[in-house]
């Protein structure tokens, strides 16, 4: 395996034990300081933005790719939108009781380590890390090359902000473009417990088939 990939995945796993432990109020105060960051740095957001759309090969790619003060805006009030939810982590799901008295209960949890392979949606990359934090996972994002200067912009947005919050590598991203990479992080089992391909059939199929870590499979374009 990749030293650099192998490193970031040993950080990701022992974030999530840490992870574990911390509570909602520290949760919600990461996403609120991530809201107010994306903000602060939107400038920042669109400069690097900017060179992705540049060097974008596909008129239809540059939609994908966009990110301008609005949408910026829109992905702040998302993730502002998820510290007014219950959280999840411990949420008593369903409780038995078996003749001889003993009391069973079904209680979520967290997964651990998120690996997301997706494509040219440089907010997906917010959405995802918003949505783990908020569930106590940690991710590990592997996003299209189309979109790296964005994604690597966001990445490091957030952990700035979030530091003195949560453990350190929390939010991972992989910056290494090579394929092989993709097919080291779908057979990373002593490090990623779970995988999750968003983007389009070819995507989805590719890992279903490669993968050697749980998948959840999703269908073509669906991100729920």
């Amino acid at each position: 395996m990749d030293k650099v990939l192998e490193d970031l995945l040993k950080q990701a796993k022992q974030a999530s034990r840490k992870m574990m432990q911390v509570n909602t109020q520290m949760k919600n105060k990461a996403l609120k300081r991530i809201s107010e960051a994306l903000i602060e740095h939107q400038d920042d957001i669109i400069q690097a933005n900017l060179m992705d759309r540049n060097q974008a090969l596909q008129n239809h790619m540059i939609d994908r790719l966009l990110l301008n003060e609005e949408r910026i805006q829109k992905m702040a009030k998302d993730v502002l939108m998820l510290t007014t939810l219950e959280d999840p982590v411990g949420t008593l799901i369903r409780e038995i009781q078996r003749p001889n008295g003993l009391i069973i209960q079904q209680v979520r949890v967290p997964i651990g380590v998120f690996g997301i392979i997706y494509e040219s949606r440089p907010n997906v990359t917010v959405d995802i890390a918003s949505l783990c934090i908020k569930s106590s996972n940690v991710c590990v994002l592997k996003g299209g090359k189309e979109a790296i200067h964005s994604n690597c912009m966001l990445v490091k947005i957030m952990n700035e902000a979030i530091k003195d919050i949560l453990p350190i590598g929390t939010v991972n991203l992989i910056e290494n473009m090579d394929r092989s990479i993709v097919l080291q992080l779908m057979t990373a089992h002593d490090y990623v417990d779970v995988l999750v391909p968003r983007g389009g059939k070819g995507l989805i199929d590719y890992v279903v088939k490669n993968a050697t870590v749980p998948v959840i499979e999703t269908g073509a374009g669906n991100c729920h």
